[in-house]
């Protein structure tokens, strides 16, 4: 297959998957209340229906703060924290899968000597540079299509993101979770506990994390 034309479905992909989420009745669909439905129908396997749910609304473009919320609304910080890490890289990993198999030989033929030096280099530190890259919080789903695109190994990316995701993650689902906690218990006394001030502590430190991991970089001359 010519790579003009898989860039073109790669390009069709991407528009129809923003279009299916923005302008038909799926919208609808994807409210916390309408998925929080649909998981409590399916019982046993509502683990496993999220998961899937998650993987395949990642490649939608679904954003993920939706997302991570429910499973940590649904499961708890701690099961939903399991869920959301399983479903999201599940889902990075087929958005890059995608991205390499219909985008890279087309990104590669456009890519010249000044820029293939940085190409190389992606694949020369695939790791180090996933791995910044989500713990700075780049965009999620872009970043999943966009380094399919380079010649960063498949391995590097899943390992980096693994571990790049963790922190974001579990702060965001601990959080989320515990607030669902003393909501649904009623015994409002709960939000001056410990756990919630801690939750409450890691939700703010994680915007500056960003901040950290670069001072960190400046500071060690990368």
């Amino acid at each position: 297959m010519r790579p003009l034309f898989k860039a073109l479905l790669f390009a069709g992909f991407i528009a129809a998957a923003i279009y299916v989420v923005r302008f038909t009745p799926v919208k609808g669909f994807l409210t916390a209340d309408a998925l929080g439905r649909f998981l409590d129908g399916a019982g046993l396997w509502a683990p496993v229906v999220y998961v899937a749910v998650y993987a395949v609304g990642v490649c939608l473009f679904v954003p993920g703060t939706l997302l991570t919320g429910l499973g940590a609304a649904v499961f708890g910080p701690y099961w939903g924290f399991f869920y959301v890490w399983i479903g999201a890289m599940l889902g990075a990993s087929a958005a890059f899968v995608i991205g390499r198999t219909l985008g890279r030989e087309f990104a590669a033929s456009l890519i010249g000597d000044r820029l293939k030096k940085y190409d190389d280099a992606i694949e020369q530190n695939g790791f180090a540079t996933v791995l910044y890259l989500r713990l700075v919080y780049f965009p999620f789903t872009p970043m999943n299509f966009g380094m399919g695109l380079t010649k960063v190994r498949f391995r590097d990316y899943v390992a980096g993101t693994g571990l790049g995701i963790i922190v974001g993650t579990f702060i965001f689902t601990f959080f989320i979770g515990t607030v669902k906690e003393v909501w649904a218990s009623g015994n409002w006394g709960e939000l001056l506990s410990f756990k919630v001030y801690f939750s409450v502590g890691l939700f703010v430190f994680s915007f500056f994390i960003p901040k950290i991991i670069r001072k960190i970089r400046r500071e060690a001359g990368l």
